[in-house]
């Protein structure tokens, strides 16, 4: 084709796109009044109470999803999410003053795809009218500390997705509403702005900060998101006055026991006078904690309005009353959180702000709800894992052009959706609960290994030649078991979902026998070693393996990517050494077992910098939970019985096998701790693979294993850890920066959530030491110079938080055992760059694992030729600071894609630095014809953004429009985009493919 001539395409490919993109990003429409214009008058002159009517309706908690939505299994849980939905809809009718608000996007979809068209048109007027307004919108409420950042995006994106297509512009959320989640993230808050929203919502903070605050009237604030970008990130915040419950005895619920408003003069129970009289008692106390004349209460509570009639006709006469009664002084009407925040934005305020998190939250002084951070840590590595693979998924089904699998891949979105809420990952649901969450997580990721296995086969087909045989994927490499390497020869074809080229370990559970692993591109052989599969886990209940040995090696796999290799049995002896002496090393480490049976790691290269590593566990508190003093160690909460932890008084044993791949120590602490301690060679980082289980209880006491890192270095009380997998916040002991800490759970009080790495600085030293996690996990540092981290929670009461059964994991008869990695990093920081660069590489790899596919070789098997061995989805290779975040198939037959700048500012000296990326053909099995760029959630253009400014008392006035350089003109093979530090760039982009 001439030049000219594929310029005339692609402006014609463009000009088609733009008609395809205005459907796939609603406009308005004709005759709407949903949003802001929709809010009723407020009077300058009144005090304005904003009555919110709302339900909040868990997806799983003491009552599986499908439960709680059919209303089944009423003995647990009175709550039928079905009902409320129906009751609300009508009595929203009944009335067109009635406003509602509703939240959880995955519920609302299944109520949906069951009404009849007469009432999904009633649905759709209520939503255009303002009457019913959707906030939060993703698929679940997500919890905020132990979430990773990409599946939160996820949640988000597909929560807007269902929301957009069904009912168009005027169901686009702009409030965040967080009224349950027990603390809140800085992350959040800035996601929240990046996705375009005016303010955000939440219920639950630190009873000593929730007091400094109503003292100070400073409930409402602006949170600066995040220091990296600047305005672009904060959020103006409110914090609830009463969680998100009612004013005392005004609950009207079927579920409730306070009195209905009785309006009979001639009752006996008439009871008007007397009910306003208290509400407007309880409506002044509420006044005095915030700045403007507007309160807003919230109307409902956990699957309240089942019988939503009844609800709404108190407080219709609630209103009616109060207008009679006191309509001088206050203007009381339905609400919304977004018409309330109209009002408060509309009295042109400054407002204090805030840097910091909302962690660790307290509800009391003996309440530190930082026990659901390491809570069930096995639901917490399958939802990672989850991730991992829907990002593959996603991934491979854009680089193939794999359209026939999107129902499978709507279904594994919405399963990981669902993992997000705050009452799922968290670990703080009944048992029942998380089983349904694992089945369901696990179906959705059956899904995705079919999708992987599609796309892979698609790929590696060459012309006529005939597909490859299926291939297959190991469910439970985590303790070291497949069944289809375990028998015969085999070839493996490896996925690297990450944007660099990666040289990474890869283990294999075998038999007894002898292996040689070949590189299918030239043929030649890769150095292998087997390592015996230790004995407690070869012992873990329920595993059911005939493997012994795991076979190890570096596969070397292009970005974005896949690589062929084949394993066969030889008859040669492996190398292998056992050594029960001698330490084992490389060129970056030694590490060995001292005499107290610590493992040590010595730095070669930063000769002043040790550490030593160690179990222990924290007896959990148990009592009757009648006083703050009785309160037990729960799901939620973490209360140690004493500071002081339980050490294990036998040093154990251990032995050591080296070879030319890896050395391990493979260490016994007792018959239920154990861990392997593993060196590669030419990596700098030591990997700490711990396995915790069945702990013992039958001296009736719950236990709670920590894992401790005591370095050289002095960190001077403070530490560093992650929000959500992104930005790093500085923790000091025993302080809370916004107010005066008074701190009676020395212990639990200085926990964090650790999404994926925690770490300590010497800053006379110039070192830093981070530990990084499989997992989300509690972490904290009590002493200078050490990093604590907790592996496992088994206890044995209930800690009166509601989910009414003791955090006590079994599997096959006995006490769940758990099996983890941290990968320990640490070093000089004089060379920024470097250590930077290879600490991120290390996070990223602990994200987004390789995916592994096993064909047994037979004799009618199909082997890849050289040709197709190896492939990569980039044409090119992408700046080290830059990640492809985001890879997935769209509508109408787009792409949505996200690129990150995954270094904070000042983080390292060059990396750090903005970085300009010509993506037009960056990609080797499409070409990118046109590209328009949208808010973070995928679901508004950016050039439509339109956020409220807020001022702050620094008299910073906040810019939050213009968020990135726009990108360069599309023309002569050049599409430009500007990542600054720590930005994320969303588009959806209309692609022409190219033959793979």
């Amino acid at each position: 084709m001439s030049r000219s001539g594929f310029l005339l395409a692609l402006v014609c490919a463009v000009l088609l796109l733009g008609r395809e993109e205005a459907a796939s990003i609603p406009r308005g429409t004709a005759g709407e009044t949903c949003g802001y214009q929709s809010c009723s008058a407020v009077d300058p002159k009144k005090l304005n109470i904003h009555l919110v009517a709302h339900t909040h309706d868990d997806v799983g908690w003491l009552k599986t999803i499908d439960q709680y939505y059919f209303g089944s299994q009423s003995r647990i849980q009175l709550a039928g999410v079905q009902y409320i939905l129906d009751s609300v809809v009508q009595a929203l009718l009944a009335n067109p003053e009635r406003r509602f608000i509703y939240v959880e996007s995955s519920f609302l979809w299944k109520w949906w795809q069951r009404q009849s068209d007469r009432v999904k048109e009633d649905v759709r007027t209520l939503i255009y009218q303002g009457r019913l307004e959707i906030i939060g919108g993703g698929w679940s409420m997500n919890d905020e500390a132990v979430t990773h950042y990409h599946s939160m995006v996820d949640q988000y994106t597909w929560g807007f997705r269902r929301l957009n297509d069904t009912f168009g512009s005027c169901a686009t959320p702009r409030i965040g509403w967080q009224i349950d989640p027990f603390g809140h993230s800085r992350e959040q808050a800035s996601m929240f702005a990046q996705l375009g929203f005016d303010g955000m919502f939440f219920g639950r903070l630190d009873y000593q900060d929730k007091n400094a605050r109503i003292a100070e009237r400073t409930m409402e604030f602006i949170w600066k998101g995040s220091p990296n970008l600047g305005s672009r990130a904060n959020l103006f915040t409110v914090a609830l006055y009463n969680t998100y419950s009612p004013p005392p005895g005004f609950c009207f619920d079927v579920l409730c026991a306070d009195e209905p408003i009785i309006d009979d003069p001639n009752s006996p129970d008439y009871n008007v006078d007397e009910r306003i009289s208290n509400f407007m008692h309880f409506v002044a106390g509420q006044t005095g904690a915030y700045r403007t004349n507007n309160v807003m209460l919230t109307m409902g509570g956990d699957f309240t309005y089942q019988q939503a009639e009844m609800y709404f006709a108190n407080l219709d006469k609630l209103i009616r009353y109060v207008r009679e009664k006191r309509g001088s002084e206050v203007n009381i009407i339905y609400s919304t959180p977004s018409c309330y925040l109209k009002a408060v934005h509309d009295a042109n305020l400054q407002w204090s702000t805030k840097t910091d998190d909302f962690f660790p939250y307290a509800s009391d002084p003996h309440s530190y709800w930082t026990g659901y951070f390491s809570s069930r840590p096995a639901i917490k590595f399958f939802e990672r894992m989850g991730n991992n693979l829907l990002q593959i998924s996603k991934q491979l089904s854009v680089l193939t052009a794999l359209g026939k699998y999107d129902e499978q891949l709507e279904h594994f979105r919405e399963a990981m959706g669902v993992m997000q809420h705050h009452d799922a990952v968290t670990g703080t649901e009944k048992q029942l609960v998380a089983d349904d969450y694992a089945r369901l997580l696990y179906d959705s990721m059956q899904h995705g290994t079919n999708i992987v296995s599609e796309a892979i086969r698609k790929w590696k087909a060459s012309g006529s030649e005939p597909l490859p045989q299926d291939m297959h994927s190991c469910m439970q490499l985590n303790i070291s078991s497949c069944q289809y390497t375990e028998d015969g020869d085999f070839m493996l074809t490896i996925y690297n979902p990450l944007s660099h080229k990666i040289v990474t370990p890869i283990r294999l559970p075998v038999r007894e026998g002898t292996y040689s692993v070949v590189d299918l591109k030239d043929d030649s052989d890769v150095t292998s070693q087997l390592v015996p599969i230790p004995d407690p886990v070869r012992k873990i209940p329920g595993r059911r393996s005939r493997a012994t040995q795991e076979l190890v090696f570096l596969a070397m796999l292009p970005a974005l990517g896949y690589k062929s290799y084949k394993v066969l049995q030889r008859s040669e002896s492996p190398y292998q050494q056992v050594d029960s002496v001698a330490p084992i090393g490389n060129e970056f480490y030694n590490v060995f077992i001292n005499d107290d049976g610590q493992v040590v790691v010595e730095w070669k290269k930063q000769q002043n910098m040790s550490l030593a590593q160690s179990f222990h566990y924290y007896e959990g508190m148990e009592g009757n939970n009648k006083v703050f003093k009785n309160r037990s160690s729960g799901a939620y909460i973490f209360r140690p019985r004493t500071a002081s932890t339980k050490n294990f008084m036998q040093p154990g044993s251990h032995k050591i096998y080296t070879g030319p791949v890896v050395s391990e120590i493979h260490q016994t602490i007792n018959d239920w701790i154990s861990q392997v301690i593993r060196i590669y060679n030419g990596k700098e980082y030591v990997e700490f693979d711990w396995l915790v289980g069945p702990t013992p209880v039958k001296d009736s006491i719950g236990k709670e294993v920590i894992t401790k890192y005591h370095s050289s270095l002095n960190s001077s009380g403070e530490f560093y850890t992650d929000s959500n997998g992104r930005e790093m916040l500085k923790r000091t002991r025993n302080y809370r920066p916004t107010w005066s800490l008074t701190l009676q759970e020395e212990v639990s009080g200085n926990y964090y959530p650790v999404t994926a790495k925690i770490s300590l600085k010497d800053e006379e030293k110039l070192l830093k030491l981070s530990v990084l996690t499989d997992r989300a996990e509690g972490g904290t540092s009590l002493r200078d110079g050490e990093i604590e981290l907790m592996l496992h929670r088994r206890l044995l009461r209930d800690d009166a938080f509601g989910v009414g059964e003791a955090l006590n994991e079994t599997a096959f008869g006995e006490g769940l055992v758990v099996r983890g990695s941290h990968y320990v990093v640490g070093g000089s920081i004089r060379d920024s760059d470097e250590f930077a660069m290879k600490e991120k590489a290390l996070t990223l790899k602990m994200l987004l694992r390789p995916w592994t596919l096993i064909t047994p070789i037979t004799n009618g098997s199909v082997m890849a030729d050289a040709s197709t061995s190896e492939g990569s989805g980039l044409a090119r290779k992408l700046p080290p600071n830059v990640h492809i975040l985001t890879l997935e198939p769209w509508k109408d037959g787009t792409i949505l894609l996200r690129l990150e700048h995954i270094f904070e500012v000042g983080e390292t000296e060059n990396l750090s630095k903005p970085v300009d990326i010509n993506i037009q053909d960056l990609f080797s099995t499409f070409t990118i014809l046109s590209i328009e760029e949208t808010t973070l959630g995928g679901n508004q253009w950016l050039k439509d953004m339109d956020r409220m400014k807020w001022e702050a008392e620094t008299n910073d006035v906040l810019q939050t429009q213009g968020t990135s350089t726009p990108l360069v003109e599309i023309g002569e093979g050049v599409t430009n985009v500007l990542l600054k530090p720590m930005e994320i760039r969303t588009f959806i982009v209309k692609t022409a493919p190219r033959n793979i």
